[in-house]
């Protein structure tokens, strides 16, 4: 660490406790045992204690795990379960609907496949790493959890650090490098991509909600992923359970945020979702432990960044948005970011090579890895839902609609006898679009919001009976992802209030509300009414920093922040 001018200056820092950017750490530490040469290295982790803003599905393909931990096991990794039992499932409001395995991707098949909780690995990680800087005394290591970057400082064209406070005032308030890591879901390192103009198509995402379920039998290994209810209104997305150890259960839904819908209320639909007949009696006399919601980048390949580094920084695993959603994995996508990461990285320190392009090495590696040559093989999967609607708004209900009367292959047939060329038509476009079997060359994306449909109406469906003592409101919900404050944490920015009232004057008109209100996966957004006019509230010690309210906001009008001090909420064991 060098601290000339009054500096304080690391030759790496990294910014976000990810798993992309502790196999960096790791990975450098390695190499950096070979050398004499003296290094320094500092990891900001916003959250008081590394996983606890970290949550996932999750599960994953252990193969990038094994090559960077040999003897994984031995280490005490946190696994809940190895995946026994796969399923694929369609459901209707009332019964479920198991694919016979040769219908449905391989890459859905997750058996072998570890059922991880994202939280505890990333503390386990961070364990390792801390283990391991033990044993090579020419690295210095410094830890800051509870510490945000909020702005970049670019000197010259180059990143050179960024700002651990809000407002910085002087050299001070900022962390000087050599090189950036960014591994962030995009709270700092969207500063970067927009500074340097490296985004051609706008990122997508998706919004996880989750909740961890104590049960009464055991689960452990059996996995599902379901399409349909309570998503039959032509929305991307579905749910997903998973079987953990000591008799925990892993449920959730991932809702794309390019809805025509207004009103998604991710945690309203998990609650539906739990209201199915099968949800209900896996979940019988259980109790909740967790919940909690995070973004997912869903773009894949054509939402990738121009360039994969800068001038002195590079952009990793959801900062640079490698999750391939076809796959349903990001893990170790994000893991191989870091390990290619760390020797190109190192290199260039060792070389003292501190030119603007000294960090291209990374990209053509990560080019040539399994990571974008799978992203290009599913590039025009989600694009294929967007370009034919019916897909999910038409198809998906008749079969579920299906399931619950009788056979989904009754309602197969109906979709091929009510328009069989464009039945056929459509499923062969669209399977040749998701097993990219065709090249239509590259496609342009809109921002999720302008998606949206206003006087969108939902379908409703028969509700299915359900135990009222296993739904839980919107505001109950957040007791359960331990939200704590400190005070002065304003970290969602409103830019012009006036805009948000002439918003809700428009949604108010056709009886909705805002989407910033309804889709907000805590209970942070409100409309206050002073002296008859609506405007927007928030109470911002509710907020479990998804981010969802600044995607779907209409109008671009917010803006979600690193908060401060270790603040947000608790999402250890999610």
């Amino acid at each position: 660490m060098s601290d000339q001018d009054n500096r304080i200056e690391y030759d790496l820092l990294l910014i976000g406790g990810s798993p992309s950017n502790l196999t960096l750490a790791y990975e450098f530490l390695k190499l950096a045992k070979t050398s004499n040469r003296e290094f320094s290295i500092a990891i900001l982790e916003k959250s008081k204690e590394f996983g606890g803003h970290i949550m996932s599905g999750a599960i994953s393909n252990p193969h990038v795990l094994k090559k960077i931990f040999p003897n994984y096991e031995e280490l005490g990794f946190p696994i809940e379960a190895i995946c026994t039992e796969s399923n694929l499932s369609v459901l209707g409001t009332h019964k479920k609907w198991d694919l016979p395995r040769f219908s449905y991707p391989k890459a859905m098949d997750k058996t072998g496949y570890m059922v991880l909780t994202l939280s505890y690995v990333t503390g386990w990680l961070a364990r390792q790493v801390e283990e391991l800087a033990k044993d090579v005394p020419n690295v210095s290591l410094d830890i800051f959890t509870g510490f945000s970057a909020h702005s970049v400082k670019i000197e010259n064209e180059r990143v050179c650090g960024v700002s651990v406070v809000e407002e910085p005032k002087s050299d001070d308030d900022y962390v000087f490098a050599k090189f950036c890591a960014f591994g962030d879901k995009g709270f700092i390192s969207r500063d970067v991509i927009d500074y340097y103009k490296l985004r051609n198509n706008p990122q997508i995402w998706s919004v996880g909600v989750k909740e961890v379920w104590q049960c009464n039998n055991d689960y452990a290994g059996k996995v599902w992923h379901t399409l349909g209810y309570p998503m039959l209104d032509g929305t991307f997305g579905g749910g997903f359970v998973y079987g953990m150890k000591d008799n925990k259960l892993t449920i959730g839904l991932v809702i794309s945020l390019d809805s025509e819908d207004p009103n998604l209320n991710p945690q309203l639909r998990l609650q539906e979702y739990k209201k199915h007949p099968w949800i209900q009696e896996l979940i019988k006399g259980g109790k909740l432990l967790k919940y909690g919601a995070a973004l997912l980048p869903e773009g894949g390949y054509y939402s990738l960044p121009s360039k994969f580094y800068v001038n002195g920084a590079i952009l990793l695993g959801d900062a640079l948005g490698v999750l391939d959603v076809k796959n349903l994995a990001g893990i170790d996508r994000a893991m191989e970011c870091g390990h290619i990461a760390a020797k190109v990285i190192y290199d260039a320190i060792i070389n003292d090579n501190y030119l603007p392009d000294a960090l291209k090495e990374y990209q053509l590696k990560l080019q040539d890895s399994f990571v974008i040559k799978d992203a290009y093989n599913n590039r025009y999967f989600r694009y294929a839902f967007q370009e034919n609607h019916d897909l999910l708004g038409k198809y998906l209900p008749d079969i579920a609609k299906s399931i619950d009367k009788s056979s989904p292959y009754f309602g197969m047939l109906k979709i091929g006898f009510k328009n069989p060329f464009k039945a056929t038509r459509d499923g062969l476009r669209s399977l040749s679009l998701i097993e990219g079997k065709i090249d239509i060359g590259p496609i342009s994306y809109k921002t999720d919001a302008s998606h949206i449909v206003p006087s969108f109406v939902a379908p409703k469906y028969d509700e299915p009976p359900y135990d009222k003592q296993t739904i839980y409101s919107r505001p109950d919900a957040v007791f359960f992802a331990s939200t704590k404050y400190h005070e002065g944490n304003h970290h969602i920015d409103e830019f012009n209030a006036q805009t948000c009232v002439v918003c809700i004057n428009k949604y108010e008109k056709l009886r909705k509300t805002t989407p910033c209100v309804s889709d907000c996966t805590a209970e942070v957004h409100r409309i206050d009414i002073f002296e008859g006019i609506s405007k927007h509230g928030m109470s911002l010690e509710n907020c479990i920093h998804c981010r969802t309210c600044e995607i779907v906001c209409p109008e671009v009008n917010l803006r979600v922040k690193p908060t401060s001090q270790g603040s947000g909420p608790d999402f250890q064991g999610l």
